[in-house]
């Protein structure tokens, strides 16, 4: 990413879309960027397992989990298999696990935090379907930047 976050929503302004939910960086890189896709689950990671196993080209997957941090969404195989396709990142409105993994992974994550206990995978949920966390729309094919002072979004 050759813009900060903070530069881009001063040349852009209103145009963009500011995530104020705080999450944290977990990824190896803080800082990415790419076209959306989606998924909308509940404690079930089946569908960001698919999803992630299919060639990212650079896109950024936001995962609306409701915010649930019972049960984590992503951990360090499913995110080596997103490096592995090509992904720039993930925004997760829930848990992760496998942190320290993670980190050394070439892949942004943000997540709301983590939790050791795996998620279900009956492959409940929808894809690239519009998601909104924290009053922001993610609409699939918009743009998506994230670095340490946050996540924007394209409107």
């Amino acid at each position: 990413m050759t813009i900060s976050t903070a530069d881009l929503y001063d040349e852009r302004g209103d145009e963009l879309d500011s995530l104020s939910l705080q999450l944290q960086d977990a990824g190896g890189r803080v800082a990415f960027d790419g076209p959306i896709r989606t998924v909308r689950c509940h404690r079930d990671n089946a569908l960001v397992k698919a999803v992630l196993a299919t060639p990212g080209d650079g896109a950024v997957l936001v995962i609306d989990g409701g915010g649930s941090l019972e049960s984590a969404l992503i951990g360090d195989l499913i995110a080596a298999s997103a490096v592995a396709q090509g992904w720039a990142g993930v925004v997760v409105n829930g848990a992760i696990r496998d942190r320290q993994a993670i980190a050394a992974l070439p892949l942004g994550v943000k997540a709301l935090g983590s939790n050791p206990r795996k998620s279900a995978k009956d492959g409940a949920g929808q894809v690239d379907v519009p998601v909104t966390i924290a009053g922001v729309v993610f609409t699939p094919g918009r743009h998506v930047w994230a670095d340490a002072d946050g996540v924007l979004v394209e409107r």
